[in-house]
């Protein structure tokens, strides 16, 4: 869901601009923006008790940032990490309702985002239960396969490193890389330039 920029300039907006690797927002800190991104990637994520880290998910221009954590008085449970350079819009949460009233057909298009990115998680959480690593990144690349018009065999590019595959799936990289090579194998992706194309 992107809300136009001027919309939010009107309303009470900033633009910050944040180096890779630099934190928006941490776990523990209260959510008092909306967030929205104009150009380039952040990360969602969080640690485990080891210290090994699991991406929630990935966002880009136009997404909003963990929008959902206005809606109640919770602190954030997720880091938001900045993958590259990038712009971000900042809407004091205040103007951010005030907004929301003023423009009815946004909060239709809130609750689609809302809805969309909750189902991602069920199946995320289900994934997880899985004991075969092939099965749980067969699940993310569906589900990232499954906005695309075309189905084909082959036909999507995986947008994702394995690192990051394997961060979404709480396996191990390595083992994601040898699923990745047996999922190859067993002719379920094909691997062109280091791509994955699914």
């Amino acid at each position: 869901m992107i809300i136009k920029e001027e919309i939010l300039y009107s309303t009470g907006s900033t633009i910050k601009q944040y180096k890779p690797a630099e934190i928006i927002f941490s776990e523990g800190d209260p959510p008092n923006y909306y967030y929205q991104i104009t150009t380039e990637e952040v990360k969602l994520n969080n640690y485990n008790d080891e210290g090994k880290e699991i991406i929630q998910t990935l966002l880009e221009d136009g997404q909003s940032i963990g929008e959902s954590f206005l809606f109640m008085d919770k602190l954030y449970p997720i880091n938001a990490i900045a993958l590259t350079h990038c712009k971000v819009l900042k809407l004091p949460k205040n103007n951010f309702f005030e907004l929301l009233k003023e423009y009815p057909e946004i909060c239709f298009d809130m609750n689609r985002l809302l809805s969309q990115r909750l189902y991602f998680k069920i199946i995320m959480a289900q994934n997880l239960c899985s004991q075969s690593p092939t099965a749980k990144l067969r699940v993310l690349m569906d589900y990232l396969k499954s906005s695309q018009e075309e189905q084909a065999p082959y036909s999507f590019m995986i947008p994702l490193t394995r690192q990051q595959m394997a961060s979404f799936t709480g396996l191990c990289v390595e083992t994601a890389i040898r699923t990745i090579k047996t999922m190859e194998r067993n002719k379920i992706v094909k691997i062109k330039d280091r791509k994955i194309l699914y």
